[in-house]
């Protein structure tokens, strides 16, 4: 199949998008389990070395299964070229790594995911870059945390697990004015219900752990940009420090973006109805979701978003006694740590997820006792809708 740009909405893009067939034109993408290439002559091998010759050298660098999951990433994403890696964690780790060096100075939005805190907060510093974190969803913040040395900001909108949206564009643009990069962490909005590179960000990440497989078989992650930043910052790094993905990974995920329209979806109705539902419940103190008119930024999710979310941030009355008995009466949803699967998952981010930061930082923001993250799955809606009213009352 060509692989030339072509027309095509997500849903068709998903199924064909970069696409390569070997010699038996297989319906399915092959699965190119091999760490090394033969060349015909010594001489090719040059070439290819040398970058004269087109052509695969080493599963470390690129695979053909590999390339094809980045392709279609690429194709959905609207970027120029991606890597992708081993884990979510890894995507974001390279993506920042490979942007900055020691003097530097990054500036990210407090509401990060706790390994992405450590990573900004613990593992930055030792090499000797700079990091402020500010509260993401007033540009006034990022503004007066600019230094002469800034040259990346980092954030995730919808965060994790608060589900605050941060204005893509205003933070782009500040970026800009100054000379700086902006990532984008794009895992809750999912890349069909928000577009970051469209909204003017540098680079996107994504854990395709997540919603991507969304079916909780293997981990992975992808980094999107132009291709002049891939080749000048993230090509050398990607090479040599060695966070690929696997192949058979690779062919997994290629699988999940085939069906990720009809999943997020329908998990996106199913979750807006549960969170109109929970919102109206006494036990419950507080219900965050980007599809409902109270949400904090609501008029930025208008803005930027085509969708809600898969995701639900919820506040039960009695804090973490009464957050862990309610998720103990649960029948259908499940407790996990996971996000973006077939199934429905919930989790109590203060002893989980971000158990790891203090009081103090998890009050900044709004991660109580009480508070829970509920991933709404591919489960009937009134099924789910049950199983929570009657973990209320249980509870």
């Amino acid at each position: 199949m060509s692989t030339k740009k072509r027309n095509w909405k997500p849903q068709t893009a998903l199924v064909h998008a970069g696409t390569l067939r070997s010699q038996f034109g297989e319906t399915s993408e092959a699965m190119y389990l091999t760490q090394g290439y033969v060349y015909e002559t010594a001489q090719a091998a040059e070439a290819r070395f040398k970058g004269e010759e087109p052509g695969f050298i080493y599963s470390r660098y690129a695979n053909p299964t590999v390339d094809m999951f980045e392709k279609r990433m690429c194709a959905l994403e609207g970027a120029e070229d991606a890597r992708a890696t081993a884990s979510g964690m890894a995507a974001v780790t390279a993506a920042l790594l490979c942007s900055v060096k020691a003097g530097d100075h990054i500036v990210a939005a407090r509401a990060l995911f706790g390994s992405c805190r450590w990573v900004v907060e613990t593992l930055a510093p030792r090499y000797g870059i700079e990091a402020t974190l500010v509260d993401g969803t007033d540009i006034a913040n990022w503004e007066k945390a600019v230094r002469p040395n800034t040259k990346l900001f980092f954030l995730e909108s919808p965060t994790n697990p608060t589900l605050e949206v941060v204005d893509i564009a205003a933070v782009a643009s500040l970026a800009n004015s100054i000379g700086a990069r902006l990532v984008v962490d794009n895992v809750f909005a999912t890349p069909l219900q928000q577009k970051p590179l469209q909204l003017g960000a540098h680079i996107v990440v994504y854990s395709a752990t997540k919603h991507i497989d969304g079916q909780g078989r293997c981990l992975g992650g992808v980094i999107l940009s132009d291709k002049k930043w891939i080749d000048e910052n993230l090509h050398d790094y990607f090479r040599h420090t060695g966070p690929s993905l696997s192949p058979f990974n690779a062919w997994t995920l290629l699988k999940g973006l085939e069906t990720l329209p009809l999943r997020v979806r329908q998990q996106t109705e199913s979750a807006g109805k549960i969170a109109d539902f929970l919102a109206e419940q006494p036990q419950i103190a507080r219900v965050i979701y980007p599809g409902r008119a109270d949400h904090p930024q609501a008029a930025i999710v208008k803005k930027q978003m085509s969708g809600g979310s898969t995701l639900i941030c919820l506040d039960v009355k009695g804090g973490k006694q009464a957050a862990f008995a309610l998720q103990n009466a649960l029948d259908i949803v499940l407790i996990s740590n996971n996000l973006g699967d077939a199934k429905s998952l919930i989790t109590h981010p203060a002893t989980t997820t971000h158990k790891n930061l203090t009081d103090e930082a998890r009050a900044e923001l709004g991660i109580g006792p009480g508070t829970l993250r509920l991933s709404v799955g591919l489960e009937d809606t009134d099924d789910l809708l049950k199983d929570i009213a009657q973990a209320l009352k249980a509870k």
